[in-house]
């Protein structure tokens, strides 16, 4: 039974291959109107975890459970925080990034880097998601805005992990 497979795998790689196959998504739900008639539905299935598509107006959308989509963004948006003393303050600085906070101590400091990123992200949803320095900090925003302020502080300093 394995070879069967296995060949029969390696059979449709290679016709994969020869050919482009372009699969179209699938709405679970192809109307505003029929996810309405089944919101419960909706939600029940994205209470089991599963992520449900909906399509309106030619645009494809998807409902799914935030705890799944904060940890996945708490694992692949790297914080790359850098914490540094000067004199009598520490200094935290996410490196690549425009944010750097300052505190007595490690934790002053994470706390206010927290607060800058939480302002942040509102500035981003106000205006800056337009502005071309600012677009690929999607995901960065989603996190800060998915997350608790304890689980923001925690991603802070495990570093994403």
């Amino acid at each position: 039974m394995y070879m069967t497979y296995s060949t029969y795998a390696r059979m449709c790689a290679r016709v994969h291959l020869r050919r482009k196959v372009e699969m179209p998504l699938v709405a679970d739900y192809r109307t505003f109107t029929d996810v309405r008639s089944h919101l419960k539905e909706v939600f029940d299935a994205t209470a089991r975890g599963r992520t449900v598509t909906v399509q309106r107006d030619g645009q494809l959308s998807a409902v799914l459970p935030v705890d799944r989509l904060r940890t996945y963004f708490s694992r692949t948006v790297s914080p790359r925080v850098r914490v540094t003393r000067e004199d009598d303050r520490t200094i935290a600085l996410m490196e690549g990034r425009p944010f750097v906070s300052e505190g007595t101590n490690v934790d002053g400091a994470l706390a206010d880097l927290a607060l800058s990123l939480r302002e942040y992200a509102e500035d981003w949803d106000d205006r800056l998601e337009r502005a071309p320095n600012h677009a690929d900090n999607w995901a960065l925003v989603q996190l800060i805005k998915l997350s608790t302020d304890e689980q923001l502080l925690e991603w802070l300093e495990r570093g994403g992990e």
